[in-house]
């Protein structure tokens, strides 16, 4: 198969979270399985030169810059205008009026953007079927809520209409999806993925810990993930401070999501007492975020709301224990097997924390079952699953449900 992958931002930009690294595994998975795979995105700095440590050479090209990594062609259109996520990439129209026919079927990641409505006008006029992930954002849950919802009416509803099929990654989001009346028949299900144990380079134990100071027998809290309101670190600095106030340390990774929020965590920190025992690291990535994960205790995501929650299965899949909420979507896989799920409240996160830290046994427990959680949530797995709906798709009429 030849498959365009369109993505809004795409690996070396591993600020932008979590789909950098979700796009670029199953690109790179699917190019494994013998499949001509394409990335279409946004060139978000490039033309700086600031990524030239990732290991991956970017050359000019006629829509902007190109690369090959294992086997996949990533193209990164040059940016006209960008404002927070959102980009104006002109050279869109050309690329798919050169390129879009050559493809046999195209995925269209995340919504909200330009590239993705741009591309489906092109499939559609030259009869190229294509998906939809919307990664979590069918639902406008953060800012800007009013414009969202006008993009739904318009662009949106456009590109929606026609989508051969709708690509959840989470019971919860399926339901959504379905409560909200997208076709049974379109929606299918296909979990994030992990690297699972055995394909980690995990670096050496208690690395993260002599870097930052931390004794070898102090437990360590992590929160891992982009700092911004709806993750629900403000709460956790609370519930940590009513739980762990004589012992342990918690570690805040992540890069700041907007603007003055990590300023806001650092005083809400020190309001509650524990200053000194809070670690603010910054975005950890590869090596760095591999080792906090290596000697972390117990990992804690209080979102709000969390399409899946990657950053915990990344935590399970290096064997740490989770406390997630019951807003996430990884919830069906953690709880009662690696992992607590509870509201996003201050005193059910704290009861959860004691729980962890004094009941051996259950903590036992929990750590036993990451390795058989993290087994389903292999990217080898996921991607088998995932070429087995696109040929699903192709051998319907034009890539129409059956």
């Amino acid at each position: 198969m030849r498959i365009l992958k369109v993505v809004q931002s795409y690996f070396p930009f591993q600020d932008q979270g979590g789909p950098v690294v979700k796009v670029r595994a199953l690109a790179r998975g699917l190019a494994k399985r013998r499949q001509q795979v394409t990335v279409l995105t946004a060139d978000l700095g490039l033309e700086t030169g600031t990524h030239s440590g990732s290991g991956v050479k970017f050359e000019r090209c006629a829509w902007g810059w190109q690369a090959q990594e294992d086997g996949v062609r990533a193209v990164y259109l040059s940016s006209l205008v960008r404002y927070r996520a959102l980009t104006v990439n002109p050279h869109v129209i050309g690329f798919c009026r050169a390129s879009i026919s050559q493809f046999d079927l195209v995925h269209l990641y995340g919504l909200y953007d330009l590239l993705g409505p741009a591309v489906s006008y092109f499939c559609r006029r030259q009869g190229v079927p294509y998906v939809i992930e919307p990664m979590g954002m069918y639902r406008p849950i953060d800012r800007s809520l009013r414009l969202k919802r006008m993009w739904h009416t318009t662009l949106g509803e456009i590109s929606w209409r026609d989508a051969a099929r709708i690509v959840a990654t989470s019971e919860m989001e399926r339901q959504e999806l379905l409560d909200d009346g997208v076709p049974k028949a379109k929606v299918v299900l296909r979990y994030n993925g992990i690297d699972v144990p055995g394909t980690l380079d995990r670096g050496s134990p208690g690395t993260f810990r002599a870097k930052w100071g931390i004794r070898s027998d102090e437990l360590i809290v992590l929160f891992l993930g982009r700092l911004i309101p709806r993750k629900g670190a403000d709460v956790l600095i609370d519930a940590f401070a009513q739980a762990c106030a004589e012992k342990g340390r918690l570690v805040i990774a992540g890069p700041e999501g907007e603007p003055g929020y990590r300023a806001t965590l650092e005083k809400r920190a020190r309001e509650a007492g524990i200053g000194s025992k809070v670690i603010f690291t910054g975005a950890l990535y590869d090596q760095d975020k591999q080792s906090v994960l290596a000697d972390a205790d117990i990992f804690v995501l209080p979102s709000r709301y969390e399409n899946f929650a990657n950053s915990a299965a990344e935590a399970i899949s290096f064997g740490v224990p989770v406390i997630i909420t019951e807003f996430c979507g990884i919830r069906s896989l953690v709880r009662g097997r690696a992992g607590l799920v509870v509201a996003p409240e201050k005193a059910a996160l704290a009861k959860a924390l004691r729980d962890l830290i004094s009941d051996s046994e259950l903590y036992a427990k929990l750590k036993a079952g990451c390795s058989e959680v993290a087994a389903e949530l292999g990217w080898d797995r996921l991607t088998e699953q995932m070429e087995g709906y696109y040929e699903e798709v192709l051998s319907g009429a034009n890539g129409n449900v059956q």
